[in-house]
């Protein structure tokens, strides 16, 4: 579980998107924030940065989340509605996976092999949690899982199955 604050959470390499952020990438006026580009909350469903892919959710809640590491891609999750993939740079090799408010303390972070990798984001429909989560929020319940495997070239941003639009209601 992981806690979405303003409907997002944050799959990053915190030092090094730190480090771009204070080298005058958070002051590039073109630069939506946090990635959140109209295509991004429209289409997408995540805004990507330098070492960082924010993951909207349908909630401002702790919301469900699965995280593995594949050798190469693994085949599509059937149940997902919606499904989008997008290359992150790691070059700490200390990925964390945090809510937009969460220190990003160790019990966050996964370490593995510096380098690009590929993420494959679904969204699959799912029961309300057992525990944790508030049930006077509104949205609709979804699994966020995530799936990473080493990219050796660099590859753009794909929505490889659309779901509906509007989406979090």
């Amino acid at each position: 579980m992981v806690f979405a604050d303003h409907g997002q959470f944050y799959l990053q390499d915190v030092e090094a998107h730190d480090q771009e952020m204070r080298s005058g990438g958070a002051m590039d006026p073109d630069r939506a924030p946090a990635g959140w580009t109209h295509d991004a909350v429209y289409l997408h469903r995540i805004g990507v940065e330098p070492h960082s892919i924010s993951v909207g959710t349908a909630r401002s809640d702790f919301v469900e989340t699965s995280f593995q590491l594949h050798e190469a891609p693994s085949p599509e999750l059937p149940q997902a509605e919606h499904i989008v993939e997008a290359d992150l740079q790691i070059p700490t090799g200390a990925l964390s996976i945090h809510g937009c408010f969460e220190d990003p303390g160790p019990e966050h972070r996964v370490n593995l092999p510096a380098g690009r990798y590929r993420v494959r984001v679904s969204y699959v429909p799912s029961d309300p949690p057992e525990a944790d989560g508030n049930p006077d929020e509104p949205g609709d319940y979804f699994r966020y899982c995530v799936e990473m495997w080493p990219a050796p070239e660099p590859a753009g941003l794909v929505v490889v199955r659309q779901g509906p639009n509007p989406w979090a209601g």
